[in-house]
């Protein structure tokens, strides 16, 4: 289209008796593009055709335009010649023609990638005198037409029912300064999402997630697609994936084919690219999301499954209906799954005891939740030196969960965690003092500073203690009680356990003054007196007293 309006423009110039652009100097391009005298614009030049066709002589339609009758015969020359209006303006020559080539054979070499400052930098290396901006702009065309040829065009994927799955990861948040994984998966036709939390990607975790997948989805899809990632292709040969051996019994286990994309080719699987990038916005801790930190990765689950539930639900903009719905209709068409999980690279089974949940697993012990005694266990080693862990699956209806997961233990030392252990009961290192005679059931009855020193008591290893226990009681009886009770509290806190300690204290506290006594009231006041300045200057007793 430009070829032809440069086609016209220079046919137009000729016309009008001015050369063509490319044997026109600078200024008189520069002449021929602004002069409104000699070059009509696109509309002056309809309006003198439309003129011209309207009464058919050139002198009647150059007085209704109000130009010269040369100028209309000319333009309509132009039209008959070329079979359309001629439009458009005079390319100017510019200083990097000579250089286009050049500039469209680095554009092809780098496949649309060369920077424009580098190409300006090998233009002058080569006498290129022009600025770096219409070598900004030379590129930017080259780039534009490199891009049109070689566009990669995408065909619409329209897929069977239970035919393919999809996963990927993605980067998860911190939980205790250790980076978690997001396990994305995608079926395909119904659009269904699966998000699964996980420590690590090795290929235990990734066979865990796999299954816990299947089973959520209610089926296994005929083909299963993903990355070139070390735990599905070990190596490439002549372009060709070499499949990693147990990956292959884990296919061959759940009856599923497993395709691997392209390599550097994320086109290839964007469906679990879109559904990456949308669980990372929503679940990964940021300022747009205003998600807080998560404590613990149960926290994390918990949202993961949230997360699932809520896309899930909600109708897909393509189309247009909820993906729970559609995989109802797809699950029919899923194959079974399988009712044993592939359980082959979770590692060594150990058994937990019925009554102790730790189990032995290389000279070392290692703790998992009671509610796992008398279950089985699947232990195996993951990671190398100061990063080496222990990590502890086991299976449940929902499929393969982590447990537990610790640092290398070493004998006699075992790892432990304290949330796999049940509340401790009442009383099992705190006693609380329980009556068994009447002589206990009366001395405690008092209340609790009774209970307090007969426990303070008995941690001192205080002598004759029933007989003391005694003595109190019949004090509580000539007494009151409370004030016996008080007394003993006070006995038990400063350590006081002798015979006569707890007499000397009730006597004490009885010869007190009550603390009514001691508030100030509207006829009495608790402002020392003036009554001993009286004596100020005497000096013999008799003075004093009288």
């Amino acid at each position: 289209m430009g070829s032809a309006r440069h086609d016209i423009r220079c046919l137009a110039a000729s016309a009008v008796g001015v050369p063509s652009s490319s044997a026109m100097s600078g200024a008189e391009a520069l002449f021929v593009t602004r002069g409104r005298d000699i070059l009509k614009s696109a509309e002056e030049i309809m309006e003198i055709l439309d003129a011209y066709d309207l009464t058919g002589s050139l002198r009647d339609s150059a007085e209704l335009v109000g130009c010269s009758h040369h100028t209309v015969k000319r333009y309509v020359e132009a039209r008959d010649k070329l079979g359309g209006p001629p439009s458009g303006t005079a390319r100017r020559p510019q200083l990097i023609d000579d250089y286009l080539d050049k500039v469209e054979e680095w554009v092809e070499r780098s496949k649309g990638k060369v920077r424009a400052d580098r190409v300006h930098q090998k233009l002058v290396w080569l006498g290129f005198t022009g600025s770096e901006r219409t070598t900004r702009r030379a590129v930017a065309a080259a780039k534009a037409a490199f891009r049109v040829g070689n566009r990669r065009v995408h065909r619409p994927w329209v897929t069977e029912p239970g035919m393919w799955l999809q996963y990927d990861y993605g980067d998860g948040p911190l939980i205790d300064g250790v980076k978690t994984v997001l396990f994305v998966a995608w079926v395909a036709w119904s659009r269904f999402r699966v998000v699964l939390p996980l420590r690590d990607k090795t290929l235990p975790s990734v066979f865990a997630a796999l299954d816990v997948t299947f089973r959520r989805i209610g089926g296994v899809p005929t083909y299963v697609l993903t990355d070139n990632e070390k735990t599905v292709t070990s190596e490439h040969i002549a372009g060709i994936p070499v499949r990693n051996p147990q990956l292959v019994a884990f296919a061959s286990h759940y009856a599923v084919t497993v395709h691997t994309c392209v390599p550097a080719d994320p086109a290839s699987k964007g469906g679990t690219e879109s559904s990456v990038k949308l669980a990372k916005a929503d679940l990964v801790p940021t300022e747009a999301n205003l998600r807080d930190a998560y404590d613990s990765f149960a926290d994390l689950e918990a949202a993961c499954e949230a997360f699932g539930e809520m896309v899930n639900s909600r109708p897909h903009r393509v189309t247009r209906r909820a993906p729970v719905e559609m995989l109802a209709e797809e699950r029919l068409r899923l194959h079974p799954v399988a009712a044993a999980p592939f359980t082959v690279a979770f590692g060594t089974t150990r058994v937990v005891p019925v009554n102790t949940p730790m189990v032995n697993f290389e000279h070392g012990q290692y703790s998992v939740p009671h509610r796992l005694c008398g279950a089985t266990v699947w232990v195996r080693v993951h990671g190398r030196g100061a990063d080496e862990q222990i990590v502890i699956c086991h299976l449940t209806d929902a499929g393969p969960v982590e447990v537990a997961r610790h640092r290398r233990a070493t004998p006699g030392t075992p790892m432990l965690d304290g949330q796999h252990f049940p509340p401790a009961p009442a009383g099992a290192l705190e006693r609380t003092p329980t009556p068994r005679t009447v002589a206990d059931s009366e001395f405690l009855a008092l209340g609790e500073g009774a209970r307090l020193w007969l426990v303070e008591a008995a941690h001192a290893g205080t002598g004759k203690m029933r007989v003391k226990m005694a003595a109190a009681v019949q004090l509580a009886r000539l007494f009151n009680p409370a004030d016996v009770d008080w007394a003993l509290g006070h006995a038990a806190v400063h350590g006081r356990f002798a015979e006569a300690d707890l007499a000397s204290i009730l006597d004490h506290h009885r010869s007190r003054p009550h603390p009514q006594q001691l508030q100030a009231s509207e006829d009495k006041s608790l402002t020392q007196g003036t009554r001993g300045w009286a004596t100020y200057g005497t000096t013999t007793p008799e003075e004093i007293a009288s």
